[in-house]
């Protein structure tokens, strides 16, 4: 970390130049010996992301790292939501990064632990973690290096693997993960009793179950309905079953909670539509919980592959979008109307349908292009 990037007539320097346009800036020389035009412009970029990513690092002193670093770092929101999950006395974060998962995590611990090998992302956090006043013991090291000297036992052990190779490629299997969690999953389980691993929004569940069966507990976090992370949580006690939680940050709706495997138990019936059109938030779309989710609500499912749900009276608390809609034919679909098209189990996708139709994309009606077991249908919001 280039430490001159503290003095007062650089801060000054970036906070002048917080909307300036950062092509035309990269081209100019930088007015100090110490400090690179790059560096400066890198700060500018690092106070954007947080002003809407984690805003509790808008303070003075606060020294931001590269992109790729703040574009892997979680939100503060998803850090929030995952500091409401453990305590005890002591934590460690083996994957420090810029530490926004470990500075909510660490929030109901009394001893406070950070691993990094980048030591200039590592001197970032140290710095940052100072001006916020909070403390902890910062390791530079190897998370391998670290767990084959590691004396201490932890309460809680949480760590992010890197998901991409060598050539910068995305990588989702747990194997190819750096570090390889299924080489390291009994020695970190050796040091703690419970530990959280964050994982990529793409990863198969199914894999997950059957390859890491001191799995207890996963976490599906979608933020404003999309899906940003996995986690699931390892114990070294033997695992009965598998509680899955299906969370959906900033929608006001409720967390919808279900037993791993309880879905295949579930009587598969199917219904044409009626008064009110039910569609399940992304995390539970992620869970694949198709049928379960229409059991605990008592709602009735359209198709085997529409995961569409429907009732005559309204269910209140579902976890996801309810619409009061009705069918209707495709010639009374006026041109140049506007809707917001959903097409669920549909052989034309929405610009395509937009397309055809000559339809305007927004406002607050809703049609939906999708199939019941009769067929194609066209729902329209009321």
């Amino acid at each position: 970390m280039n430490k001159n990037i503290l003095t007062q007539e650089v801060q000054q320097y970036i906070n002048a130049n917080l909307n300036a346009d950062l092509h035309s800036l990269l081209l100019k020389k930088s007015p100090f010996n110490d400090v690179s035009i790059q560096e400066i412009v890198q700060q500018i970029k690092g106070k954007k992301v947080a002003s809407k990513k984690f805003p509790f690092l808008l303070k003075e002193g606060i020294v931001f790292p590269a992109q790729l670093n703040l574009e892997q770092s979680s939100s503060e929101i998803t850090a929030i939501y995952k500091s409401n999950m453990v305590k005890g006395e002591s934590f460690i974060d083996l994957t420090s990064g810029l530490g926004i998962d470990a500075y909510y995590l660490s929030r109901n611990f009394s001893k406070v632990t950070l691993v990094e090998q980048n030591i200039d992302l590592l001197e970032i956090v140290e710095n940052n973690w100072n001006i916020l006043g909070k403390e902890a013991r910062f390791v530079h090291q190897k998370l391998e290096d670290f767990l084959d000297q590691n004396k201490d036992t932890f309460d809680t052990i949480y760590l992010d693997p890197a998901r991409r190779d060598h050539h910068k490629n995305k990588v989702f299997l747990l194997e190819d993960l750096s570090p390889n969690i299924l080489e390291i999953e009994e020695k970190l389980l050796s040091f703690s009793n419970e530990v959280i691993i964050k994982l990529s929004p793409l990863i198969d569940l199914k894999y997950l179950v059957s390859a890491l069966p001191r799995i207890f507990r996963i976490d599906i976090v979608a933020l404003k309905n999309e899906v940003k992370e996995i986690l699931i949580f390892l114990s070294k006690n033997k695992v009965k079953e598998i509680v899955c939680h299906c969370v959906n940050l900033e929608s006001g709706e409720p967390i919808f909670t279900f037993n791993v495997g309880d879905e295949e138990s579930v009587l598969k019936e199917y219904f044409e539509p009626e008064q009110f059109i039910y569609i399940p938030n992304n995390s539970i779309l992620k869970a694949g919980t198709f049928n379960l989710i229409s059991e605990k609500f008592g709602l009735k499912k359209l198709h085997p592959n529409t995961h569409l749900y429907t009732s005559m009276h309204k269910i209140e608390d579902f976890p996801g979008r309810v619409l009061k809609t009705q069918i209707i034919e495709s010639k009374q679909i006026k041109k140049n109307s506007q809707y917001n098209i959903i097409s669920k189990n549909y052989p034309l996708k929405p610009e395509e349908i937009k397309k055809k139709y000559g339809l305007k994309d927004g406002g607050e009606r809703y049609l939906i292009f999708t199939q019941s077991k009769k067929g194609k249908i066209i729902l329209k919001s009321i």
